[in-house]
């Protein structure tokens, strides 16, 4: 709560009737001027946008004021106290706890509220900032102590969720609302996240596997579709027989003998040849004669 603006009017009428009566020497009006501005110093307050000021009269709730300016009853007035009505945050943790696993983890939260009633918050409460924290750090304890750690870990909103409601149902009638709960860290033993890390590379590994035997299943059951239409149409195994010898020689420069049967199957005249156009003709070996009778024969 600012009073400077406050300060400033009573100081600005208080100086109005001191040259009132020194320089016009209006002595009446001088001293009302001066009683007016003292009177606004001890009577007017200001509250900001998001201030409320709570004002007893004679030590019993009087109502909530501002924003902007208002006015005490001197001797009779006070303000108890002015309460922050924006959305506040408040960090809340709890360490070394059991969930219901029997796993000790450590997790870090940030809850969100606002006052949304000034009266309950600041006549019904000692400390409502205080107590909010509390609730929160032991409504935190209790969700973790309820929930499994591979919840905690994969499902963090419903966990938020969960302890979302139970601040809510803690702080009914608190004058407090507006809540909302975010986990910032969960933190686990080294030697559990040790085992968890291991455990979750053995189930890639299962995945891997797994898929390489589904992809080894559907090329076995292709091959064995492709081997009863080979077995049907005996033409379509040779073609597919010339069609790899090719592919596998047609880039080293060598010549390709299509077998009798398999030219007459395809047809007269069908044979594949990857050589190079201008590679010398084979030599043919003249007929061997055996030696005449008495004849000797050349040694090599």
């Amino acid at each position: 709560m600012n009073n400077n603006a406050v300060t400033l009017i009573a100081v600005f009428f208080v100086a109005i009737g001191a040259a009132c009566i020194y320089f016009l020497e209006q002595t009446a009006i001088g001293i009302a001027l001066i009683a007016l501005g003292i009177i606004l110093g001890i009577t007017l307050r200001t509250c900001a946008e998001w201030e409320r000021a709570v004002v007893l009269f004679l030590g019993r709730f009087a109502g909530v004021r501002g924003p902007g300016l208002y006015f005490l009853i001197p001797a009779f007035e006070n303000v108890y106290t002015v309460v922050d009505t924006r959305r506040q945050s408040t960090r809340i943790s709890a360490e070394d706890t059991l969930t219901a696993d029997a796993v000790s983890v450590t997790m870090d939260s940030i809850l969100f509220w606002r006052v949304t009633d000034v009266k309950r918050a600041a006549t019904e409460l000692t400390d409502y900032r205080n107590m909010v924290a509390q609730v929160a750090q032991t409504s935190l304890r209790e969700v973790i102590s309820a929930t499994r750690l591979s919840e905690l870990l994969a499902s963090r909103e419903t966990v938020d969720e969960k302890l979302q409601a139970l601040i809510a149902r803690k702080t009914d009638g608190w004058g407090i609302g507006d809540i909302a709960v975010e986990i910032r860290d969960v933190k686990i033993p080294p030697e559990l996240n040790d085992a968890m890390s291991r455990n979750a590379q053995a189930e890639k590994e299962k995945e891997a596997r797994v898929t390489l035997a589904s992809a080894e299943v559907a090329i076995a059951q292709q091959i064995a579709d492709a081997s009863h239409i080979y077995a049907n149409n005996p033409v379509a195994l040779q073609i597919r027989q010339m069609g790899l010898i090719y592919d596998m020689n047609k880039d080293r420069g060598v010549t390709i003998l299509v077998p009798t049967e398999m030219a007459k199957s395809l047809g007269a005249g069908i044979a594949l040849n990857a050589s190079e156009p201008n590679a010398p003709e084979p030599v043919v070996a003249p007929p061997f004669t055996p030696p005449a009778p008495g004849s000797s024969v050349p040694n090599v």
